[in-house]
């Protein structure tokens, strides 16, 4: 049976949108700087394309990859299997492939440039420590993921950034092509050197946003999908107390998925959430709450 998809957090839209009107609005005036000092910003937008296109195409393998995950079929994993179909058609979503990871981190993740060519991959320990319930709520959270098309929309946002992090390097150097001679003076070099720094820190910061609005996101479709918020905020409360008491080691060999990951894979609260692909805990907790408070009173 597919979930009816319950309202809409206009809020939250709305924060989303003027994030990204904010990376359009320093993208337009970068560009328009690069002009000016007469950078070849189409050789270094080329380069950033590729490396972006790369990483967009090639996402799912590079991700299961850097974690040692392994894709299970219906044979190896049949409960699994039956689970994610189950949720996929409650979404109206094509059924994602899915992967295993082996690590006593419990968490998972969802990875792929569009719904055909997704990948859902939990780890052991998230099938050992969380109860079915539970398990089907994270689930849930990342085939939202899969339907808002995030891995897509993150590379999209993410490449004048990258393009500023080139342009960084080269103006440090005095290394990059020019479009004549003033492209080439010592006041050029540094009006660049400081735009991109200027680019590519608002855009840090601003993509970390965009990052913890569509966790959020993810965390209301799993709500609703489930139609259990409960259940997706106990999952996060164990899945948050058992990183505490993961060695390190183990943590560093997932480290490079935290910013797919339902819950960084993080040993300590140290890291300021303006920093953050994640919200706070608390605030995760406190929206599933309001929302299932919402479903209550709409019962």
């Amino acid at each position: 049976m597919r979930r009816r998809w319950y309202g809409r957090d206009t809020g939250l839209a709305l924060r989303m949108f003027f994030v990204m009107f904010l990376l359009a609005a320093v993208y337009l005036l970068f560009m328009a700087v690069l002009w000016a000092a007469g950078l070849d910003f189409f050789t270094l937008a080329v380069v950033a394309a590729l490396m972006l296109g790369a990483q967009y195409f090639l996402s799912d393998k590079l991700v299961l990859w850097s974690v040692g995950a392994r894709e299970v079929d219906r044979s190896q994993a049949p409960e699994l299997h039956a689970l994610v179909e189950r949720l996929a058609t409650m979404a109206d979503l094509p059924k994602p492939r899915i992967a295993v990871v082996e690590t006593s981190v419990p968490n998972a993740f969802a990875t792929g440039r569009n719904p055909k060519n997704s990948v859902i991959a939990v780890t052991t320990s998230l099938l050992q420590r969380l109860d079915p319930l539970e398990v089907e709520a994270v689930l849930a959270h990342e085939l939202t993921h899969v339907r808002n098309r995030d891995v897509a929309v993150i590379t999209i946002a993410s490449f004048f950034a990258t393009v500023a992090q080139f342009v960084l390097r080269f103006s440090m150097f005095g290394g990059y092509g020019a479009r004549g001679r003033r492209g080439r003076d010592g006041q050029s070099i540094i009006i660049v050197y400081l735009a991109s720094l200027a680019v590519w820190l608002i855009s840090f910061f601003l993509i970390r946003a965009l990052s913890r609005y569509r966790e959020y996101a993810a965390d209301r479709g799993s709500a609703i999908i489930t139609g259990a918020p409960s259940h997706l905020a106990a999952a996060l409360l164990k899945i948050s107390g058992a990183m505490q008491r993961i060695p390190q080691r183990d943590l560093r060999e997932v480290e490079g998925a935290n910013a797919f990951f339902i819950v960084p894979a993080l040993g300590g609260s140290s890291i300021m959430e303006l920093f953050a692909t994640h919200p706070s805990l608390e605030k995760r907790l406190a929206r599933l709450k309001l929302m299932e408070q919402e479903m209550e009173d709409a019962a």
